[in-house]
């Protein structure tokens, strides 16, 4: 069995959304703040603390309304009923799928109230709400002037109710027929946390260096082994392991070097599946001092493995070391803690919060690769085989990490403003999102992602460019941009994603960047050709052109044939669709002549620097030739004026794109023509594929 779907109301920023797990391994991406915390948050509450308790906080800001709806229709004198309607919940509904061959579904059998034979699945429902029969309670003597200005009114209404919450509102878990959901029973916590266990390694870990104290952080959780070892309900080997380690203490302190630390050493699992030791890696050894009182309980510590007799402390070791060491030892202490257990629940949900942190990115790549596996080498050595029903929930802000796990694997998590300033967070789900797509198709889009490090999946806007020279100025010109724009947010203080596709391919990414609702702006060249007389179109000076060569722009107004002529004058509105923004060279004034490419656009733009004569054809002409002779030397060109000469004005085209990607959040609009919703379905390799951050 396992946990399908997850919905939930009111939780923070968890206004309403629905989160589909996998089986096995579930990564959560996004922007910070987009509401990942608070879904282990709210599992922590449920499923790991004595007590599901909340507080008005802890409530979606969309939901305060509610509250306030309730009060008016208690002091219009409304019934009880219509009123416990109003009032707000906080509300969590698991969707547990099932076998039903199975010859026994074990505690998950007090969840099952349909009685469809061909229904799988069992419903769970865990609500916060308001007390039976404390109604008129919790709004008794609550007094609002009516007087004073409405939002007055609710602030001393929040206020209020804040301290009521908590005595009369109280947590309830329910069986819910999945079919009929009028047809429930009340089910008690004790039996919820039974059939599912929930564990969490927390993003602020506490791995300290040696300049502050040692807490020895992985002492603590052999500690915690040793605990699991001993209980009544630990298989024989552990129990065994657990005895020799008590007959040990007994001996004088060479005994314990060679006896107790030599068997606790078979309580720590083995790391080679995640390549440690390496050659560089000092292995693992413990340390124990001698303290016949205390020694199972504070006197553990983990030690590497020294020289002369002298083993170094674990603040010794670096921090991606000790990190990858306590992670692996908690889900070693989490797997013997549930095979420990009375009555073996039936799902265990483990929550890992930024894997990442301190560890290399080649590190990552493998951590999350090997996630899954981990659990099936604990099975193997550690339970003659048998599955351990675990399911991971991974939440990162590493590109590394989510580039190397499968498309359909990810949940992207998204926090829009709804009316006024009220944020929501939306999850959706790529294994949906991108299913318009063929199979080869994702798999490019997903190695694309993973070769260039992409970080589109953790960004709040973006920039795809054709180019070198492009991306080594960039920088350059944000910083310009920046100065200038005294009334704009500054581009340089948000968080970008630049990506290198190369013109004949930006369109591709259209589907994927308005899936993400992301802010983007495509940097490309207008690219004019004529014919040669022969049926061939070559490249040509944008005075002389015809149509265009490139794809994005043909793409963008679905218009093969368009002239260069045409593009030029086109208004900005048709230039922007959705939350895209195109941008291609345009005259610098009115009536000056225009580039075809990035570098005459830059020479174009700054006439004095380049030593520009003449006006009009003949500039155009110069600044054609000039861009010419740079075609086999565009970073050296790049290189000189991104460093040693920064004097120069931003071409028009890309100052007037950075301004709109500078000026505020996406706002759907409309679909610009010929544009998919979903991302294309012929995906090709870009001419170019590198990535720079901004």
């Amino acid at each position: 069995m396992h946990i399908r779907k997850i919905e939930i109301t009111n939780f923070r920023l968890l206004a309403k959304v629905e989160l589909l797990l996998e089986e096995r391994t579930t990564v959560i991406v996004g922007r910070n703040n987009s509401g990942k915390t608070s879904l282990a948050e709210l599992f922590r509450r449920l499923l790991f603390a004595q007590t599901a308790t909340f507080s008005l906080e802890d409530f979606s800001l969309s939901s305060h309304e509610d509250f306030w709806k309730a009060f008016l229709l208690q002091r219009e004198g409304g019934e009880d009923d219509k009123i416990r309607e109003a009032l707000p919940i906080i509300e969590a509904k698991l969707t547990v799928t099932y076998d039903k061959n199975v010859p026994s579904l074990g505690l998950l059998s007090d969840f099952i109230v349909d009685l469809n034979p061909e229904c799988t699945d069992a419903l769970i429902v865990l609500r916060y709400q308001l007390k039976d029969g404390d109604v008129v309670a919790f709004f008794e003597n609550l007094k609002v002037d009516p007087d004073a200005e409405k939002d007055k009114q609710k602030t001393d209404f929040c206020r209020a109710i804040r301290e009521r919450l908590p005595k009369h509102y109280t947590s309830t878990v329910l069986a819910v027929d999945p079919t009929d959901p009028t047809n429930q029973k009340t089910v008690e916590f004790s039996t919820l946390r039974a059939l599912v266990q929930a564990d969490f390694i927390n993003a602020q870990r506490g791995l300290d260096d040696t300049t502050h104290k040692d807490i020895n952080l992985l002492g603590k959780v052999l500690e915690t082994l040793l605990a699991s070892a001993m209980a009544d309900s630990a298989d024989e080997k552990d129990r065994d392991v657990a005895e020799k380690l008590e007959t040990a203490v007994k001996g004088i302190q060479d005994s314990i070097d060679g006896g107790f630390n030599q068997k606790l050493q078979d309580l720590i699992p083995a790391f080679t599946l995640f390549g440690y030791p390496g050659l560089s890696d000092p292995r693992l050894i413990t340390e124990t001092t001698l303290d016949v009182h205390r020694l199972l309980t504070d006197n553990t510590r983990v030690h590497y493995a020294g020289v002369n007799g002298i083993n170094l402390p674990e603040a010794y070791n670096g921090l991606g070391v000790r990190n990858l060491v306590f992670i692996l030892l908690k889900l070693y202490e989490f797997f013997k803690s549930f095979k420990a257990r009375e009555g073996s629940p039936g799902v265990h949900l483990i929550f890992i919060e930024e894997p990442e942190v301190h560890l290399h990115p080649q590190m990552q790549e493998v951590f999350i690769r090997q996630l899954g596996a981990i659990a099936d080498v604990f099975a193997k050595q550690f339970s003659n085989g048998t599955p351990w029903p675990v399911q991971f929930v991974v939440t990162t802000h590493s590109s590394h990490v989510a580039n190397k796990a499968p498309f359909d694997s990810m949940r992207y998590f998204l926090s829009t403003s709804g009316e006024g300033t009220v944020r929501s967070t939306r999850i959706k789900d790529l294994r949906q999102g991108l299913g318009g797509t063929q199979a080869d198709d994702r798999d490019f889009l997903h190695k694309y992602m993973t070769l260039t490090r992409c970080d589109l999946l953790f960004a709040d806007k973006a920039i795809l460019i054709e180019g070198t020279a492009e991306r080594l100025l960039l920088p350059e010109m944000i910083k310009k941009i920046d100065a200038s724009n005294l009334k704009e947010r500054h581009l340089s203080s948000q968080y970008m994603s630049v990506v290198e596709v190369g013109g004949a391919y930006a369109h591709l990414f259209f589907g994927l960047l308005t899936f993400l609702e992301l802010r983007t702006l495509v940097v490309t060249d207008l690219d004019a050709v004529k014919d040669n007389g022969k049926g061939d179109f070559i490249a040509c000076k944008v005075s002389e052109g015809t149509r265009t060569s490139n794809a994005c722009i043909k793409k963008w107004f679905g218009d093969s044939d368009i002239a260069p002529s045409a593009l030029v004058n086109k208004p900005e509105a048709d230039k922007i669709h959705d939350f895209h923004r195109l941008a291609y060279q345009v005259p610098e004034t009115r009536n000056s002549p225009c580039g075809r490419s990035f570098e005459d656009a830059f020479i174009l733009a700054n006439p004095i620097l380049f030593e520009l004569s003449g006006t009009g054809v003949e500039r155009e002409a110069t600044a054609w030739k000039k861009a010419g002779k740079l075609a086999t030397k565009k970073s050296d060109f790049a290189l000189e004026y991104a460093i040693a000469k920064t004097g120069w004005i931003v071409p028009r085209y890309i100052s007037e794109g950075l301004s709109w990607l500078a000026s505020g959040p996406p706002a759907p609009v409309s679909m610009p023509p010929g544009m998919a919703t979903e991302p294309s379905a012929a995906i090709a390799p870009p001419a170019t594929q590198a990535k720079s951050n901004a």
